[in-house]
């Protein structure tokens, strides 16, 4: 048996080029204690910290394969939770030295998440998705407790309703128009608003009001009150029908339409968000406006009621009687708008000192932008406007997709083109060294030297821009219409250029005098005409033969010296839009918008091979060099790797989220680096780790059958058709239910052998086990919390009486894992209630595991209030002993009354002066 080729493994680096992606919101964070300087912005499938005063990144939460479509900082700011594309929740400490592993992941959708928020005290999460249900989750256990379902489409906005009324309420509104009230206890929908005729698309609430962004340009704003319960008309009003009473009598509170807030955005609302102190409601349309509101204290309110009375007097001039009722106009005040340069994708809001309010801003061109204005009830001059830009992070990437990439020649910097501008990066760094504005660029080369770089336009320019300079030295009217291609010679003294006005143009490089230095020009030196649009050019490299990739499918090959037609390669059934040839000349790879790429032979024009490379077409592909090995790219998001001699495919490496349009590699071999739609510039380097093709593809496979569950989609339990759980079954709930058969069928075989003393089990001795209790315990101990229900109710229902019959020696021998027994067999009680209680044989051992329970958690619960009362008296010794109050915000509120107490005494004091 022969050797098995091997190869060396290419593995992803890291992403630059994307400040951030616009499907998901922005969101303040704290890090070492500093607020207000870092943003949590979302990049494609990572979350990035961005520091911006420096400009630069601070922290990368990663993820792979599935884009962040929401995220939230919790109250304190200190953890983000992360909603992606899959249905997956993510949490982050951002306090942490390990901040990249998540704290816990959730699997809560089928679909994306398209809403996360947290309670004030940041012990809850609620999660909406396109899926149409809410899911509460319970941060301290992490896991699910509540899945609500009621909306008829996707859910825009959720908020934890903790005013007013003590009960657990959440408010969730949906693009099918409706806005919902749950109660968390019973998991019902007691109150629905309905009338809203278009979607709603946010909700934000200040004080006693709501405010809800629908389609339209008004928003509408409901006052909260709590509901007393008592029905004022009589029986017999309520008989005849002249007056029945609106509000249901379970509801715990009332909501009444007070008003509309009129936008003067164009398009429906996008974002809502109130700054945390409830002063300040700041909101944004489709557009590049940003409008602000400002609520008034209850001071405020009664001044500008007395003024508006006065003024309204003094217009009639009359004493007719004037409504003293307070409107909607006296507690919202318009604050300044902000007008943006793009149009926005997400807010976020924060009140800082001197009534300042800074305002963070995405937008849709790939940056991030920080405004300040000042937040009071002052009128200002509109000479004097306060609204400030502060910060703007826009060069560090482009704005808008990246078309073309190219490595430099000795392989340390990278050039990429976009619609914008063409920006040069340091390869190690992975930073912007300079940016060159220009028109659309559909590719790019650097000459040999790397001084210069030259780009084809979509207008048929060829721009000759310095690389040390950033200049455009010469701009060259070289074709009518889209320059698609360009191609060095191989003797390195010239380049060619195809287009869509059907002709290739050779050229020579050539040194011109200017201002008494030397600088790079090109000379037209021959034409082909061909019959079809031109879309890709390459040259042998031993300057033999010209390929040519045609509009009608075809590849033309000429000879380079002549011109003269030498072969004609046939077979792709649609466009042909990139080609390369190998090293030795001996192979040409071309691939199409049909998704195949196709290895020829140069010399006689034979179809080695054609390989279904893509889902979608390929658009771009070149050899490493000095191998018959080749990279491709398609607008699938994938890039694969390929062997030219085989025609195996050796590897598909982590791509685009989206299309990926174009790849390069570098000279030395050792990079690869690839742009797509995401806005990100993906960097792969070649390592030491050696592949074999059999493996990668059992590992695929492996892959493959991983991310389909064995027990199939259906989340629903055969005798319990109303069961919803607030998880949803995945790989990782499958596998701990089988760890834990395993682990009863491994303790069963252990204690039927415990006489003859056997070997412990591999898996015990893995645990660092040695008895069949603590191997249960750790097996538990060991399963997601989220997975853990899911995992329980796979179980058949033989092996859930086993599970039952141990817990009794589980509870007495190990009570440090109280909690987690007490999970488990809650759980199984509820879900097994009807069989369990139609078995007599049961009956004393569920005496004896409600005796055991009660006394271990009163004992629990008595240790607990022991420790805390405690704490509380050294708390006050501690604090009496040293006159230091301990508690931070105990010290601020101390602060404040002291300022509060200066600013009176200096105003009494300029008083007197007066």
């Amino acid at each position: 048996m022969g050797l098995t080729k091997q190869y060396l493994a290419y593995r992803a680096i890291d992403s630059f080029n994307i400040i951030s992606s616009g499907r998901a919101n922005v969101n303040f964070a704290i890090v070492d204690k500093t607020e207000g300087r870092y943003v949590a912005a979302p990049a494609a499938e990572n979350v990035i910290v961005w520091d911006l005063r420096m400009g630069d990144r601070k922290l990368t939460l990663r993820r792979e394969k599935f884009e962040v479509t929401c995220l939230r900082a919790s109250p304190d700011h200190l953890h983000v939770a992360v909603g992606y594309s899959d249905g997956m929740v993510q949490i982050f400490d951002l306090s942490s030295d390990r901040y990249y592993d998540p704290i816990c992941a959730l699997s809560l959708h089928k679909n994306a998440v398209s809403i996360l928020r947290y309670d004030l005290q940041g012990m809850r999460l609620v999660s909406g998705g396109l899926d149409t249900e809410l899911v509460v989750v319970d941060v301290v256990e992490q896991a699910g407790r509540a899945r609500l379902s009621g909306h008829n489409a996707a859910i825009t906005d959720a908020h934890f309703l903790q005013r007013l009324v003590e009960e657990n309420i959440v408010v969730s509104c949906s693009k099918d128009t409706q806005v919902k009230f749950w109660n968390l206890e019973t998991q019902f929908c007691f109150k629905t608003i309905v009338d809203n005729r278009t979607e709603v698309w946010a909700l934000a609430f200040i004080g006693d009001l709501m405010v809800a962004g629908a389609g339209e340009s008004g928003m509408n704003v409901y006052r909260l009150r709590k509901h007393d319960g008592t029905i004022t008309e009589t029986l017999e009003s309520a008989v005849e029908g002249l007056s029945i009473e609106e509000e249901d009598t379970i509801s715990p509170i009332s909501v009444s339409n007070c008003g509309v807030i009129q936008r003067a955005g164009k398009g429906r609302t996008v974002n809502l968000v109130a700054d945390p102190s409830e002063r300040v409601l700041s909101c944004h349309g489709t557009n590049d406006l940003i409008e602000n509101f400002y609520i008034c204290t209850a001071e405020e309110v009664k001044k500008r009621l007395t003024k508006r009375l006065k003024k309204e007097k003094k217009e009639d001039g009359t004493e007719a009687k004037l409504s003293t009722e307070q409107s909607l106009s006296d507690e919202i005040k318009r604050l300044e708008s902000i007008r943006t340069k793009q149009k926005i994708k997400s807010i976020d809001v924060v009140l800082g000192q001197n009534q300042e309010l800074r305002v963070l801003v995405s937008l849709a061109n790939n940056s991030l932008s920080l405004y300040s204005l000042e937040a009071s009830i002052k009128t200002r001059k509109a000479t004097e406007p306060s609204v400030k830009l502060l910060r703007s992070l826009t060069r560090l990437g482009h704005q808008s997709e990246v078309r073309s990439v190219c490595f430099s020649n000795d392989s340390l910097a990278i050039g990429s083109g976009a619609g914008e501008s063409f920006k040069f990066w340091d390869r190690d760094a992975m930073q912007c060294l300079r940016t060159v504005p220009t028109d659309y660029i559909l590719c790019s080369k650097f000459v040999p030297g790397d001084h210069y770089v030259l780009l084809g336009m979509k207008s048929g320019k060829l721009l000759i821009v310095d690389v040390a300079s950033a200049d455009i030295v010469e701009e060259i009217p070289a074709h009518e219409s889209e320059l698609w291609s360009i191609a060095l010679l191989p003797d390195q003294k010239g380049c060619i250029t195809g287009s869509g006005d059907s002709t290739l143009k050779i050229w020579t490089f050539e040194l011109i005098d200017s201002d008494q230095n030397k600088v790079l020009s090109l000379l037209h030196k021959n034409t082909l005409k061909l019959e079809e649009t031109v879309l890709c050019v390459g040259v042998s490299p031993d300057m033999k033969y010209l390929a040519v990739g045609l509009l009608d499918a075809t590849v033309k090959i000429f000879f380079l010296d002549t011109f003269k037609f030498y072969l004609s390669l046939y077979g792709h059934k649609l466009p042909v839009l990139c080609l390369d040839i190998s090293y030795d000349s001996n192979l040409i790879v071309t691939g199409s918008a049909d998704r195949n790429v196709k290895v020829w032979g140069l010399n006689f024009g034979d179809c080695h091979r054609s390989i279904f490379a893509h889902d979608d077409s390929v658009m771009s592909l070149q050899f490493i060099p000095k191998t018959h090995m080749f990279f491709t790219c398609g607008k699938d998001g994938k890039v694969k790797q390929w062997d030219g001699d085989s025609f195996e495919k050796i590897l598909t490496l982590p791509g685009h989220i989206g299309e990926a349009y174009c790849l390069s590699v570098s000279p030395n071999g050792r990079y690869l680096v690839t742009c797509g739609s995401d806005r990100t510039l993906r960097m792969y380097e070649r390592t030491d780790e050696t592949i074999v093709l059999k493996d990668v593809q059992e590992e695929e496979r492996e892959q493959l059958e991983n991310e389909q569950l064995a027990t199939g989609d259906d989340n629903s339990v055969p005798l319990l058709p109303g069961l919803k759980l607030p998880s949803r079954k995945t790989v990782g709930s499958e596998q701990s239910a089988e760890s834990i058969l395993e682990c009863l069928e491994i303790s069963k075989q252990f204690e039927l052998e415990s006489e003859e003393k056997p070997d412990l089990h591999p898996l015990m001795q893995a645990l660092q086990v040695k008895n069949p209790v603590d191997f249960l315990v750790s097996t538990l101990m060991r399963i997601r919390a989220s997975d853990l229900e899911e995992a329980l109710l796979l179980l058949p229902f033989s092996t859930v009486c086993e599970l039952l019959e141990r817990l009794p020696t589980l509870l007495t021998q190990r009570h440090d894992q109280l909690e987690l027994l007490c999970r488990v067999t809650i759980f199984l009680f509820k879900v097994h209630m009807k069989p369990i209680s139609a078995a007599k044989t049961m009956k004393p051992l569920l005496v004896q595991l409600l005796t055991l329970l009660k006394r271990d958690v009163t004992n629990l619960r008595d240790t607990l209030g022991w420790n805390l009362h405690g704490l509380a008296l050294l708390q006050t010794e501690v604090e009496q002993r040293e006159s230091v109050q301990l508690f931070r915000d105990a010290t601020q509120a101390r602060k404040k009354r002291d300022k509060k107490r200066r600013e009176a005494s200096k105003r009494r004091l300029q008083i007197q002066m007066v």
